[in-house]
């Protein structure tokens, strides 16, 4: 199934189509066409976010990496051209702070863009009650400016199959309550379908994929909702839910996507 998020530009009305037959509008005149198609849109995480078991990312190697900020960090997000930022649904707000080209959320290190949202949209099927369709798109208020801090990721042109390493990244919590100033990382495997739904039966839906180490001690956790998934080079997914954080039989469980850029 595919589905089309056409930005259109061109003319005063403009339609945001997330799914084939639902669309909704607003007004407003623009001087540019973006299309984006959403293959795969599916969820990534409850109420624990954080990196457990893995280690503080080299600085500034994760430049598509952003901090959603409303006074204080509480969701990653991930830069998809200099307009669009992908984070999770369960991360909404109306109006955010996207913070680009951090890694030390808690110093000023002279390479940070710090960009309001203009536009927030979550996917109109998303479900709070099952977290699916976990997925929400902020348009930036003005473009960002590309630079070796600020890079998107690249956007993928299939799901990556069980068994692919991928790296989540974030500033949750490391362990219990603190969260990480640096930016963490940590590489896991997709786990099978089979693996995925035994460890949550009857939870998973055709939107969601589990990542990480049914052994435990390595997970996605507080403060990482809505942050990446990146595998060989392109972003998987979206850290969506999970139950505790790093817990045996418990991976963490990612909201697909899969976006192509339309011409």
């Amino acid at each position: 199934q595919s589905s089309v998020l056409n930005e259109d530009f061109g003319a005063r009305l403009r339609t945001f189509c997330i799914q084939s037959n639902i669309c909704f509008e607003s007004r407003g005149h623009f001087k540019q066409t973006t299309n984006l198609l959403l293959s795969c849109v599916f969820p990534v995480a409850l109420d624990d976010d954080k990196i457990v078991g893995g280690y503080e990312c080299q600085a500034h190697s994760q430049p598509h990496q952003v901090s959603l900020n409303s006074g204080y960090h509480f969701c990653g997000g991930s830069l998809v051209n200099e307009n669009w930022v992908v984070s999770a649904a369960h991360c909404y707000k109306s109006r955010v702070e996207v913070r680009l080209g951090e890694h030390d959320i808690y110093r000023n290190e002279g390479t940070e863009q710090f960009i309001s949202s203009s536009r927030v949209i979550r996917h109109p099927n998303y479900n709070s009650w099952n977290i699916d369709n976990d997925i929400m798109l902020i348009k930036l208020s003005k473009p960002a400016t590309l630079n070796s801090y600020v890079q998107p990721v690249a956007l993928p042109t299939s799901c990556a199959p069980a068994g692919t390493m991928c790296r989540v990244s974030g500033w949750g919590n490391t362990m219990s309550s603190v969260s990480g100033d640096q930016l963490q990382c940590l590489e896991i495997p997709i786990l099978s379908t089979r693996d995925c739904e035994n460890s949550y039966p009857g939870m998973i839906t055709d939107a969601m994929f589990c990542a990480g180490y049914l052994e435990g001690g390595k997970d996605s956790c507080q403060g990482d909702s809505g942050g990446p998934v990146v595998c060989n080079g392109q972003l998987q997914g979206v850290v969506s839910w999970g139950y505790g954080c790093a817990e045996r039989d418990h991976p963490g469980v990612y909201a697909k996507v899969n976006l192509k850029k339309q011409h």
